[in-house]
Parts: structure tokens; C-alpha cells; sequence
């Protein structure tokens, strides 16, 4: 293998070499050999969110953004194979030769990704193995699987490297839908993408740097980042073109931290006003970025939606220092915006006798969406690095690498809590989030409508129409929910009492029509509940359906033979054109 004059791979192909990546093998929401956990599905929400909320959990898949990104930012042909089963995969490479074969992967997934390395292996001994995502940090990854190359950090650059070509080019940014598959109450979703988001990614990596953050400690650590956008400018026009090419007014805005950087927020603000853009985002933010603006500044910018870390009671993280979490949370939905909230079971300080206040703090929040996880050191961040220094870890006899995931069981020897008992205090977070506060899908209208009645007459016209797009169903299909979340929980008084609440709302908003159509749409709703629970007590599994792409220059070389994938699509930078950046 050849290498450049600072010691980074280079492959004797270049830009000719043929390339696959792919996703590790389904399926994912079962017990297997392989390192799948029916605990840990391929399911954001399901996994960690909604969890214990039966048919009210909001289930949807999301693709492998990292490998789309890497295969819109190299010229060398390129297929990505996102969510294949394990035949897929052999299949794929039985039919075609590549040159590179790159797997992504998370930890758990360690087995699955020595499976596939040892399968590529068999069937083309010749081509360069390339292993990346958070599963590179386990410490023993090399001898774990056969790979010739471990990636580590940010892969746009290396494997631009990799294939010499230039890694300074502007990137190009995939058109990502933001979520696939969505089914609630036992209903799929519209999968059109101007019913739900376009997904950006501004940058990876965060500069606060939480000691349990894998994602953190996969770009650099603490204070590093990488910014593929990074000024308000840039954004804006990335943004106008994914409007125009998806048809979107919604961005699920995939960064740590995105308010973090106010001087591009504020700049994007100023270019939405000057362009009439009644755009909406779901972003991550913890809440001291949130306390750098006013509630003002975030309802212009379309903030609609916020994932913002909660830890626990007295949880010693920056982020959260000086934070009044709860007002901040109820100032918050009396706006409009949806907010949830992720909390930690098992810190350091928690104990069986406290656990209870800890967990009855964080459904205080009475967030819209609350995550639960627990405390867990992963490969490559600092809290586990603390632990292996400590001695706490357990070794893979005592906890195989599959079950670190955060939703069943710690990886070490908690101070307090023993044999155990971590995963039912995981699932009765859950449960009390769930049986208090009631489901999540009728804590987000509740908000929606609180929005809708403080702003329907806002000043700002992009508000307005911003808050009319939003709530566009609530008085029809969302009132047919009521309906029958009303009926469901008829043996329920508390979380009856919350669902009465958002009705009385509704007919503040829309009159009798909401009731007309509650009636209506709510007994096939109602209908397709019992069955979905029907569906859950027999054991029912969802999972993704597979994806088969490719750039441009696979497309125009053509394929001789087997399947042809779909052309993948992307937005080309504008700020600076190739060409001139190569020549710059």
C-alpha cells in the first residue's frame, strides 16, 4: 500500500478504485450471534425514546448519513449498500468487484462488522478493507476484525486522501431525507419528503465535550469539531437548494450543538427574514446555547423542535450550569416548540434509596419526548478511560460488547447499584414518564396548539405561516387521535385528565369542526390501535427496508451486469466551484 509523503494510506487506484460502503447486516431487532440485541433495534425512537409506550411509540428509521456523505465527496465510483441483510451483502459482492469496501458501525455492532470483514475476505480476497464510525474507538478493534484500515474521526477528508484526491474541495451535501418508515398507533406515516424533514449536517463533533459523549469523543474530544458550514451564508444557500430540490420547508439539523454558534444562527435569521423563508429546524442544543437567545430569536428562527440533555438533579456538566431546565422547558412548549428531554439513569451519585427522586425530577420536565439511558462508558471517551483506570470495567466474559448500548446493563462496577438492578430502573423511568405524563404523540399537539394560539396572530408572516404549516392536521387527524386517546385511556383518570386537556384546545382553536372530525377519524384510529397492540404482545419487529445507491461516475460508467443501484443525489457547493478550488 502506498502512502503519502505524511504517512496516509494511498491506494494505487485512485480515483479509478471501485468502492462500496455499507451498513453492518439486518436483522436488528432480535437476539442473534452476531451482536443484534431485541433491546437495541435499528430505531432512534423505539430504542431509547418511546420505548415502554406501546402502540403510541413513534417508530422510524433513519439512513446512514456518515456513508452518504462520504460517497457524495469522492469522484471514484462509489455503491452504497444501506441495510442489507446478510445474503444482500454476499450477494452484492458475488455480482461485483470493488477495489475498497468501507463498513460504518456503532460498538455493539462489533461482531456483525468481523462478519462481514471475514465474508469480503472469501468472496474478493483483493479488495482494501476500510472500518469507520463510533465502532473504531473500541480499544481492541484490530484484533477484533481484519481490516486493513481502521478510520477514526471525520471520513469525508480521509478517504478523499485516501484516493488522492484533494481533501480541501467544498462538500457536497447528499439530499438525506430525515426519517423513513414512520409508523404510529399503528399507522405508517407519508414517506413523501415535503411531509417531513431534509436532514442537514452543518458539522461533527461537539465543543463541550461531556465525558460519556462518544460522539465528542470520536471527532477529537473536548473544544474540537469539524465544520463543513460554517458561516450563516453557507447554510442559508445550502439550505434554499434543499427547499428547492426536495421540496422541504423543515430541517432536522444533525449537529451537537447547533446554537451553540450564534453569530451563523443569527446571520441565517437575518438572510430567512430578507428572503421571506418561513423555514422550521429540529435541532440539539443544551441549555445554556438555548439561554444565549431570546424566546424571540428562536420562534423567528423557526426553532421547532429541541433535543436537549437534562442528565439528572445536580448533574455536574458545564452545559447545565446555572440552568432553571424546568422553566426553560415550559417557556419553551408555551411557544410551540417541542422539546425533548434526555436524562441519565445511574450516575455516579445515584443509589437504589435515591434513584426514585431522580427519576421523578426528570418527569417533572414533562417534556414532549424524554430519552433514558444509562450511564455508560464507551470505548474512546473519557468517562471510560476513567474507568479502565479505575478498574471498574468488566471484562467480555462479564459483558459482551453487544449489550453497550445504554438500555439494559453497565459495562462496570456501578458503587451503588449492584446485580443488575440497572435495567429495571431503566425501564421504570420509562414507565413513569409514560403512566404520568402520558404519551408522547398527545404531549407534542398539546405544544403544537399552545404555539399555534400564542402565535396564529404573530407579527412576523413567516411565523404565521410557519405555525399554520405545522398544525395543518390538527383538526382533522389530529383530532382523531385525541379521540381515541381519549377512549383508551377511559380507565385512566390522570393521563385521561391530559388528554381532555389538548381536546378542550383543540376546540378553543378550531371550534366544532375539530369535534365533527374527532368523531369521524377517530374510531379507525381507535381500530388500529387494539390491533397494533395485538401486533406488540405477539412479538412484532419492525425493520428498515434495504437502500442500493450510487455517484454519478458509477452511474455513467454503467453496469455490466446484476443489479443496477438507484443514483444518489446530492447538492454541489456554490460558494467556491471545483475547479477553482483545485487551481486555488
Amino acid at each position: 500500500m502506498r502512502v503519502t509523503s505524511d504517512g496516509h494510506p494511498l491506494h494505487p487506484k485512485g480515483s479509478r478504485a471501485r468502492v462500496l460502503l455499507c451498513s453492518v447486516f439486518g436483522p436488528y431487532a432480535q437476539d442473534d450471534e452476531y451482536g443484534s440485541r431485541s433491546v437495541n433495534p435499528m430505531e432512534l425512537y423505539q430504542n431509547q425514546v418511546t420505548r415502554m409506550q406501546g402502540p403510541f411509540s413513534l417508530r422510524m428509521f433513519h439512513r446512514s448519513w456518515g456513508m452518504m456523505l462520504i460517497q457524495a465527496n469522492i469522484e471514484a465510483p462509489c455503491t452504497l449498500l444501506d441495510f442489507p441483510d446478510l445474503e444482500r451483502f454476499r450477494a452484492e459482492l458475488r455480482e461485483h468487484e470493488y477495489d475498497v469496501v468501507g463498513i460504518g458501525a456503532i460498538v455493539p455492532n462489533v461482531g456483525k462488522v468481523a462478519k462481514m470483514c471475514a465474508v469480503i475476505r472469501e468472496l474478493q480476497p483483493r479488495a482494501t478493507i476500510v472500518v469507520g464510525g463510533h465502532v473504531a474507538n473500541h480499544q481492541r478493534i484490530h484484533e477484533l476484525v481484519d481490516a486493513d484500515h481502521v478510520v477514526r474521526g471525520e471520513g469525508v477528508q480521509w478517504f478523499r486522501r485516501f484516493l488522492g484526491e484533494d481533501p480541501t474541495l467544498p462538500v457536497r451535501h447528499p439530499l438525506i431525507q430525515s426519517g423513513f418508515g414512520t409508523r404510529i398507533l399503528g399507522v405508517y406515516g407519508s414517506d413523501e419528503v415535503a411531509d417531513t424533514a431534509a436532514t442537514v449536517i452543518p458539522s461533527v463533533g461537539c465543543p463541550l465535550g461531556c465525558d460519556f459523549c462518544a460522539t465528542s469523543a470520536m471527532f477529537g474530544g473536548k473544544g474540537k469539531s469539524f465544520d463543513f458550514y460554517s458561516s450563516g451564508d453557507e447554510l442559508y444557500d445550502l439550505m434554499a437548494r434543499l427547499e428547492e430540490e426536495m421540496g422541504v420547508s423543515s430541517f432536522f439539523v444533525m449537529d451537537e450543538n447547533f446554537l451553540l454558534h450564534r453569530k451563523r444562527a443569527m446571520r441565517l435569521l437575518e438572510l430567512m427574514k430578507e428572503n421571506g423563508k418561513a423555514w422550521s429546524f429540529m435541532v440539539f442544543s443544551s441549555a445554556n446555547a438555548l439561554r444565549l437567545y431570546t424566546m424571540e430569536d428562536l420562534v423567528a428562527l423557526g426553532i421547532s423542535w429541541v433535543w436537549m440533555g437534562l442528565e439528572g438533579d445536580g448533574a455536574a456538566y458545564r452545559k447545565l450550569h446555572n440552568a432553571d431546565t424546568r422553566a426553560l422547558v415550559r417557556e419553551m412548549q408555551s411557544n410551540g416548540i417541542r422539546v425533548l428531554g434526555s436524562s441519565i439513569v445511574g450516575l455516579r451519585e445515584h443509589t437504589p434509596e435515591n434513584i426514585d427522586t431522580a427519576i421523578d425530577y426528570a418527569v417533572s420536565h414533562d417534556t414532549d419526548f424524554h430519552q433514558f439511558m444509562l450511564y455508560t462508558p464507551v470505548p474512546g471517551t473519557p468517562l471510560w478511560r476513567k474507568h479502565e483506570e479505575e478498574g471498574t470495567l468488566l471484562d467480555e466474559s462479564e459483558c459482551p460488547t453487544a449489550d453497550v448500548h445504554g438500555q439494559t446493563r453497565f459495562n462496570y462496577r456501578h458503587p451503588h447499584i449492584k446485580d443488575g438492578q440497572e435495567g429495571e430502573m431503566l425501564v421504570r423511568a420509562f414507565r413513569r414518564d409514560f403512566d404520568v405524563n402520558g404519551p408522547s404523540i398527545v404531549r407534542m399537539l398539546g405544544t403544537l396548539l399552545k404555539g399555534y394560539l400564542r402565535h396564529r396572530d404573530n407579527p412576523d408572516p413567516r411565523v404565521r405561516a410557519r405555525f399554520w404549516w405545522e398544525t395543518r392536521d390538527l383538526r382533522r387527524t389530529y383530532a382523531g387521535i385525541i379521540w381515541a386517546s381519549e377512549r383508551w385511556f377511559r380507565s385512566d383518570p390522570a393521563v385521561r385528565a391530559k388528554v381532555r386537556a389538548v381536546r378542550d384546545d383543540l376546540r378553543t382553536a378550531f371550534g366544532w369542526r375539530s369535534a365533527v372530525w374527532g368523531a369521524v377519524v377517530g374510531p379507525v384510529i381507535l381500530t388500529a390501535l387494539w390491533l397494533e397492540q395485538r401486533r406488540l404482545d405477539r412479538g412484532w419487529t419492525y425493520e428498515p427496508a434495504t437502500f442500493y445507491e450510487s455517484n454519478k461516475p458509477l452511474a455513467d460508467a454503467g453496469r455490466s451486469r446484476g443489479r443496477v443501484p438507484a443514483l444518489a443525489r446530492w447538492v454541489e457547493p456554490s460558494v467556491v466551484s471545483e475547479d477553482e478550488a483545485r487551481t486555488a
